[in-house]
């Protein structure tokens, strides 16, 4: 039988921990309590600090005993993390907390599935929580007051969360039935490559399209980490040059990590790899003054990329999936690789897309599994769409 993991820092908030642990209990949850205080629990739990601890990476002593308080926090967000990564019995998991305690919970949260409730009462709930949910699904609710000792308002905030995070466990959502899911990426300048593709594949597929706006890219990874895709079609790559050039729609280190843990099957294209995102014109870095540029809207403005950037955006992308086992199959639209990477386009630029393609081809290192194919074609040529909806068919089918 799953368990409700109830979270948070034993040392200073024991009497909201064991108050709503107490509450789920009555709601009919099992409950296993776990301490991430770094000082003695002041209420008995299940898990102690010091088991948790003992995940960290450096051992225990990483994070109980240390003197700065922000070295503690980031040690035991680290080894929570390891820690609810070992549990195999989480059928839902709340926690509460100040600033310390909602950044190590949501830590290990972010670690879990998509789809397993998660839920997060917190001090911080009503501002900007990006940092703690990403792209995750974990919910945030406020705690209206600080949890220094229960009154009026707090049991009553707790007892809504105990029911709602007892409610979720004990009804799970149903097993997706149906057609199985793909993800794709897209950009307003490869929107008819990707719509072409999807109508092309919807009969047999859920067809999930993600905006290539960095959290679209780690949005669609996470789905496919949380075994929610049966492919990958990712036409739109973007988010590469907006983390390697200090663009504001910049995907993380760990793009393409999901495909080589998971093996899917993956198809992978240039889609506005011409191009670095910024905001409205005053907001671009000095050094890039005098390059390239093309309004997108009042408020987006688009960098050309140069020969030099586009060399070093495919030997990234060449080398991260040189890691991938699974099948893979990146294409090579060589007429252009967006709506403005067009002969007489704003960003056509036939010898800075030259240096992408060959640094691609010379580090994505082709093995019997993996390959590249170039392709006559611009990237929102039909053919193009036919071609990518094909490749991805024949390697599903294997």
């Amino acid at each position: 039988m799953g368990r409700i993991y109830v979270v948070g820092t034993a040392d200073t908030k024991g009497e909201e921990l064991a108050f709503l642990a107490d509450a789920i209990a009555r709601a009919g949850g099992a409950v296993t309590r776990v301490d991430i205080g770094t000082r003695g629990a002041t209420v008995p739990v299940d898990i102690p600090a010091s088991e948790v601890a003992a995940h960290h990476p450096k051992g225990a002593g990483a994070v109980l005993g240390v003197d700065d308080r922000g070295a503690a926090v980031a040690g035991m967000g680290a080894a929570f993390t390891n820690f609810i990564r070992s549990r195999h019995d989480i059928a839902g998991i709340i926690g509460i907390g100040g600033g310390g305690g909602t950044s190590i919970v949501t830590a290990g949260m972010r670690a879990l599935p998509l789809g397993l409730p998660k839920l997060m009462v917190s001090t911080l709930a009503s501002g900007d929580t990006a940092p703690y949910v990403d792209v995750s699904d974990i919910v945030m609710m406020p705690s209206v007051t600080d949890m220094a000792g229960l009154n009026r308002l707090s049991r009553t905030v707790l007892h809504n969360a105990a029911q709602a995070i007892a409610g979720m466990a004990a009804k799970p959502a149903p097993a997706a039935a149906g057609k199985p899911a793909l993800g794709l990426t897209m950009f307003g300048v490869t929107t008819p490559c990707v719509t072409a593709i999807v109508d092309q594949l919807r009969t047999g597929y859920d067809c999930m399209v993600f905006h290539a706006t960095g959290t679209g890219g780690r949005s669609m990874e996470k789905l496919a980490d949380s075994g929610l895709l049966a492919g990958v079609l990712d036409i739109t790559t973007t988010e590469v040059c907006d983390f390697l050039f200090g663009g504001v729609l910049p995907a993380t280190e760990d793009r393409f990590g999901a495909i080589a843990r998971t093996k899917l099957p993956y198809v992978g294209s240039v889609g506005a790899l011409d191009m670095v995102n910024f905001w409205a014109p005053p907001t671009i870095p000095e050094r890039y003054r005098g390059r390239l540029f093309y309004e997108h809207n009042p408020n987006v403005t688009l960098m050309r990329t140069t020969a030099e950037e586009c060399r070093k955006i495919g030997e990234w992308i060449g080398g991260r999936l040189a890691r991938c086992d699974g099948p893979v199959r990146f294409l090579i639209p060589e007429k252009g690789v967006s709506a403005l990477d067009i002969e007489g386009g704003a960003f056509f630029d036939p010898e800075a897309d030259a240096a992408l393609f060959e640094a691609i081809e010379r580090t994505i290192q082709p093995a019997r599994d993996r390959n590249v194919t170039r392709l006559p074609l611009h990237i929102n040529d039909p053919a193009f769409a036919k071609a990518a909806a094909e490749a991805f068919l024949d390697i599903a089918r294997k």
